[in-house]
């Protein structure tokens, strides 16, 4: 097999949005690679996916269904990116819903919950993936109450909100997943808040792994670098956009492609029974710096 090639570099681009759109990314992110074959390890199994538009959680809703799962999407307003993700997964030939709506809003968790629960009849695995950053030149200084309040309920308070939610309707052998970030371990005073938000989930992850062991859920992590998806020419400015990646290891950012095998790999019976409380760096080797 010949080796993959990856972007090294991206035009400098600016959206001026939030969130981001996938459909005017370029390059488009790199979501499958066709090497991928899936065995079944998800077989007929329900999941839950936060932010599983565009991105990450587009790779991962696209591999889970390669692996044989029916999945819900959950997203916050861009129906062409949701769309879009739908119809990857019932091209693996399962089951798709879309539930539009803010994670933030605890009322809106629980209906997303139902509809998922009335559509599918259970739910085995829950990735709690979406998120939001801003960037800001003088980082602390720059950060509104109100902007605090947003990342946090976003970033944080939806993992709260969506496992409460979806614990009732969630059995033995069943995961939890959730999206932190290498910023939880390095830190960004551009995106403080984001940050604060990363290293909450991780003490989050791994104290609820310890409560939710004896009733046999698993609860685990992934911890991106710096991954290619609508977040970053959303966010950050054009000049930062053209050599994001560039200070890994690697000298590149990673591709969704590259991380969804993890979240399959936390979310399977199969190869993951004996892990909990733990977190994966996905991040080029980044984390190897600190």
């Amino acid at each position: 097999m010949a080796e993959r090639q990856f972007p090294t570099s991206f035009p400098p681009q600016h959206q001026g949005r939030s969130p981001g759109l996938e459909t005017v990314m370029e390059p488009q992110p790199i979501e499958e690679v066709a090497e991928y074959t899936g065995s079944g390890k998800l077989r007929d199994k329900t999941a839950v996916i936060t932010g599983g538009d565009s991105g990450i959680g587009r790779a991962v809703a696209m591999y889970f269904a390669k692996e044989g799962a029916d999945v819900a999407i959950l997203y916050l307003n861009e129906h062409t990116d949701a769309q879009e993700a739908q119809r990857q997964v019932q091209e693996e030939g399962r089951r798709s819903i879309l539930v539009a709506g803010d994670i933030g809003d605890e009322a809106f968790c629980r209906q997303a919950v139902q509809r998922v629960v009335d559509e599918f009849g259970r739910i085995d695995i829950l990735v709690n993936n979406a998120g939001e950053h801003r960037y800001r030149p003088r980082g602390i200084e720059d950060v509104t109450a109100d902007e605090l309040q947003r990342t946090f309920r976003t970033n944080i308070f939806s993992f709260f909100y969506m496992t409460k939610a979806a614990l009732p309707h969630m059995r033995r052998g069943s995961a939890i997943i959730n999206t932190t970030s290498i910023q939880a371990y390095d830190g960004n005073p551009h995106i403080i808040d984001y940050s604060s938000t990363k290293g909450a989930i991780v003490a989050f992850t791994r104290t609820l792994a310890m409560e939710l062991a004896e009733r046999g859920i698993r609860v685990n992590a992934v911890a991106p670098g710096p991954v290619w998806t609508p977040i970053i020419p959303s966010t950050y400015p054009p000049d930062y956009v053209a050599h994001f990646g560039q200070d890994t290891p690697m000298k590149r950012a990673g591709q969704p492609s590259e991380l969804a095998p993890s979240y399959v790999f936390l979310a399977s019976e199969v190869d993951s029974s004996y892990m909990t409380g733990q977190v994966l760096h996905d991040d080029g080797g980044q984390s190897t710096c600190s």
